[in-house]
């Protein structure tokens, strides 16, 4: 049988100033199979966690009518309410957008909650962060185990942070839950100068998805497909090898430019040409 593997696209790379009907069409018609929808540190996009009834059951229609799914979440949000933050009141903030984000992941069919891997961004990292940032995630773990929802660490980029695959699964291992795994940034890999092939391994059996991007060193965002160090071949071929099944996320920022479209089309036939060079895909599956 062809192997197809989900592809989405990251929700900052489509048109900002259209409805959720018009970006689920859109990406549909570049051939994406899925949207990542985003919860950051702007106001307007954790605004989302708090919708109406009336809001969640607009935006299920739009994905009915659209054919395209919202499969996965990235809240990157606990980058400023650091759920390892020496500040209680912060920790507690950040887990109660993510006590929202699960049940919004619910009413709108998030399988995935990406984590980001950022202890404190903003603070001072301290002997009890890691231990805070731990004690946190624990708490958000019960809860997405009562909704039946995985979530992932994503290896980040910067100091002081879930770095690679390896420190990952150390807090994979002793939070020891089937509801929460690594949901990997090769870009970020690669920009940290981790052999990628190498930290996909460590990962084996506990990758639930793989967020796509170039990246240079000290330059992990916005570095153009093919421009930068990822060795995206060698990746796939590893994920092949490991019999990876998940989600592949193309992760790109276009800034509601006005050839968004165009770019996100190039970026996705760049990337399935690489898949298929990989062996992570065949052309059946096309």
């Amino acid at each position: 049988m062809p192997v197809h593997l989900p592809l989405g696209i990251y929700e900052k790379a489509l048109p900002i100033e259209v409805d959720w009907y018009e970006r689920l069409d859109l990406a549909r018609n570049v051939g994406f199979d899925f949207v990542e929808l985003s919860c950051d540190e702007s106001p307007e996009r954790q605004a989302r966690m708090n919708w109406t009834a009336a809001q969640r059951r607009d935006l299920r229609g739009a994905i009915d009518r659209s054919g395209v799914p919202l499969l996965t979440m990235c809240l990157s949000a606990h980058r400023a309410l650091a759920l390892g933050s020496a500040d209680a009141g912060t920790r507690r903030k950040g887990l109660e957008l993510l006590q929202k984000a699960i049940d919004f992941s619910l009413d709108l069919g998030v399988r995935i909650i990406q984590i980001a891997g950022y202890y404190d961004y903003y603070g001072t990292v301290d002997d009890g962060t890691e231990e805070r940032y731990l004690d946190a995630l624990a708490e958000g773990i019960a809860w997405a185990s009562e909704a039946g929802l995985m979530l992932g660490v994503e290896t980040m980029e910067g100091a002081n942070v879930v770095d690679s695959i390896r420190l990952a699964m150390r807090h994979v291992a002793a939070l020891n839950s089937p509801w929460f795994q690594i949901y990997p940034d090769i870009g970020n890999l690669a920009a940290h100068g981790f052999d990628v092939g190498e930290e996909l391994e460590i990962g084996h059996g506990h990758i639930v998805g793989i967020h796509v991007k170039d990246s240079r060193p000290g330059e992990p965002r916005r570095v153009p497909f093919g421009e930068g160090v990822v060795p995206f071949v060698k990746a796939f071929q590893k994920l092949a090898d490991l019999g990876f099944r998940g989600p592949v996320l193309i992760e790109m920022w276009n800034d509601n430019r006005p050839d968004s479209m165009d770019l996100i089309g190039a970026a996705r036939q760049w990337v399935v040409g690489k898949m298929l060079e990989g062996g992570l895909i065949d052309d059946g599956a096309l």
